[in-house]
């Protein structure tokens, strides 16, 4: 066994709640994800061409979960195991809505699956394995609330911990018992109060959507609506930082520095709000009533959303 190997088992042994499972080692599971994206893909220039990050082995037969930005639009993709063998992969699936990412390694790994845990096992306080391809380290499960990104993601709950780690794309998050409970996805630096920290995503999230992911490559529940912009929560308000090239809110007319004032005549002031009264609305398709502060003062814009999966180029990777 490895020194690091080692250590990490020591430290969990040492957590309060008792030793991982005897058939359990965690950093057995962690892989690292790399992939290349074509320089026309919608995500190039925000994401990169070259990606890499963690996945965690799931299966005996090469199925990886990752974090979906590190596969999205991915032409090409490759797993490389704790052993340094590097192997094809091929993409599976990809969940705007959770934002979980699917791979399937088409070579040997020498590896071995983690078993799925689940958040509702955890309690504030917690002490937990943070593990990428880079390392691994005790971490502490700081909160469980919700999460709302400026690309249109909502998350009712996520996992935040600190301190965190350098390597959280894809990273994996273990409980006590050496279970898989969460997928990296991004390093904040207020966690809580000014504490840095990680934001995981539960892995509860991946189970009722597996079936779908394996044989159709997404989700097959109707899409939430997508209206392409990204806004930035500045001084209480919304102020539009960019928007999708070709998206709903380019067509409507909105733009960067654009301030969002409301959903009809229902006022927001932060991103969980906006993307909750835009759901709320209905599926992909629905149209948007926004009230929109701009260079000629306020003005009413209706944006008709659609399904973001049809503007992100996709089809070449599965």
């Amino acid at each position: 066994m490895c020194r690091l190997a080692f250590l990490i088992i020591l430290v969990l042994l040492t957590v309060p709640g008792g030793p991982p499972r005897a058939d359990v080692n965690p950093l057995n599971a962690v892989v690292e994800i790399q992939s290349t994206v074509p320089a026309d893909a919608r995500t190039a220039d925000s994401l990169g061409t070259e990606r890499r990050g963690g996945g965690i082995l799931i299966d005996s037969g090469g199925l990886i979960v990752t974090i979906g930005y590190l596969i999205m639009e991915a032409d090409e993709v490759w797993v490389v195991d704790a052993a340094a063998n590097r192997v094809p992969a091929e993409t599976v699936g990809y969940d705007h809505e959770t934002g979980f990412g699917l791979v399937r390694a088409l070579g040997a790994l020498e590896a071995t699956p983690a078993v799925l845990g689940s958040m509702g096992d955890l309690e504030v306080g917690d002490t937990l394995l943070a593990a990428g391809p880079g390392g691994a380290r005790p971490t502490v499960l700081m909160d469980l609330r919700s999460f709302a990104g400026g690309w249109e993601y909502l998350l009712d709950t996520a996992l935040y911990t600190s301190p965190p780690i350098p390597n959280f794309g894809g990273a994996a998050l273990f409980a006590k018992d050496g279970r898989l409970v969460g997928v990296g996805s991004l390093i904040l630096r207020d966690v809580v109060g000014k504490l840095p920290g990680n934001l995981y995503v539960p892995i509860d999230l991946l189970p009722p959507i597996l079936g779908d992911l394996l044989a159709f490559g997404r989700a097959t529940t109707p899409a939430q609506p997508w209206i392409g912009l990204y806004p930035d929560e500045v001084d209480g308000g919304l102020v539009v930082g960019r928007v999708a090239p070709g998206g709903p809110a380019q067509t409507a007319g909105i733009g960067p520095g654009d301030v969002i004032l409301g959903v009809g005549e229902e006022p927001v002031g932060d991103m969980e709000q906006l993307w909750r009264k835009v759901r709320a609305l209905g599926p992909a398709g629905v149209e948007v009533p926004l009230k929109v502060l701009g260079g000629a003062g306020v003005r009413d814009v209706v944006v008709t959303s659609r399904d973001r999966r049809g503007w992100l180029k996709l089809e070449r990777s599965y």
